[in-house]
């Protein structure tokens, strides 16, 4: 039988219409599967990152000014819908290279759940959305990190990620923007050395990315990430130890500057941190395509000592 054959007998069949038609249409209008994609552009498990702007209140045991937790829920929210239009702006630019990706081609749009210009518009009012809520609260200097941030990332996905070491300095910046926003929003100044820690963490975070990247995919990893040749494997790893150190000096200078009923426990709380980055490292170190997100929080070992760090980290707050 030829293929137009059993096509025909298969149209002429009860239901095959149907089935044809199906075959025929886009994978985003085949059900109400659309807002499942949207969701996963989304991406929910990087939502926590966005809990960053409490990190200035935190350190600094107050909130700032009255209300301070609502203002600081609102600056979460702002950079949550940053973060989620610079997601779905990435996807629509990245979309051919994922397809390469043995993790990112599942992606909704690089997978065709998602039409490209569903993703735009999205992106789009999510960014609008985020720029508007310093305004709402009329926290100019949150409208200006929320700003920064959408600049950055967009500068970033169109110019700066195929120049090495710069766009590492540009992904730990979207962190550090988060903790500056948060302090904007209630009125908490940062201290330098907690900024310097900030800074640190995020870039040991963004280089392991790389590394995993690179390791985890082998000679395939410079066609999903051109700027990729021009690390090596070996350097990215020492330069993850070197911030980590670099990054447990500066919270010790920080914790010696802390009041005198609190220094003792945050001088203490080095101690479990220094594990986690210690661990964190060792992990990088394992050839993995898995997130990194992922080697922060599903490694027993590694929650064990992130938790020990918070409880004598809370503990020194409230002394």
């Amino acid at each position: 039988m030829t293929a137009e054959a059993s096509a025909t007998e298969e149209t002429a069949e009860p239901g095959g219409a149907r089935k044809a038609a199906k075959r025929t249409l886009p994978r985003h209008a085949r059900g109400p599967n659309w807002p499942i994609a949207v969701l996963r552009t989304a991406r929910p498990r990087q939502w926590p990152k966005n809990l960053l702007v409490f990190a200035a209140p935190l350190a600094g045991a107050t909130w700032g000014r009255p209300h301070g937790a609502l203002y600081a829920l609102v600056a979460a929210v702002a950079f949550g819908c940053a973060s989620v239009a610079v997601y779905f702006i990435n996807d629509v630019v990245d979309a051919e290279r994922d397809r390469q990706h043995p993790r990112k081609r599942f992606r909704p749009v690089a997978a065709g759940d998602l039409p490209k210009s569903h993703a735009v518009v999205i992106g789009v009012l999510c960014a609008a959305a985020g720029l508007s809520a310093g305004l709402i609260v009329s926290v100019p200097l949150l409208t200006a990190a929320v700003g920064a941030y959408l600049g950055i990332s967009f500068l970033y996905s169109f110019v700066l990620k195929n120049i090495p070491v710069v766009e590492l300095i540009f992904v730990a910046s979207g962190f550090l923007l988060r903790v500056l926003g948060g302090a904007a929003a209630t009125h908490v100044p940062p201290s330098a050395w907690f900024l310097v820690v900030c800074s640190l963490g995020a870039l040991g975070v963004a280089v392991a990315k790389r590394y995993t990247e690179l390791a985890g995919l082998g000679p395939a990893a410079i066609q999903h990430r051109p700027v990729l040749r021009y690390y090596r494997p070996g350097a990215l790893l020492a330069a993850q130890w070197l911030i980590g150190l670099g990054m447990i000096a500066a919270y010790l200078a920080w914790a010696a500057g802390e009041r005198t009923d609190a220094q003792p426990w945050h001088l203490i709380s080095a101690i479990p941190l220094a594990a986690a980055l210690a661990r964190f490292a060792m992990l990088t170190a394992r050839h993995t395509t898995a997130p990194v997100e992922d080697l922060l929080t599903r490694d027993g070992l590694m929650l064990t000592c992130e938790l020990t760090w918070l409880a004598l980290f809370v503990t020194g707050l409230q002394a």
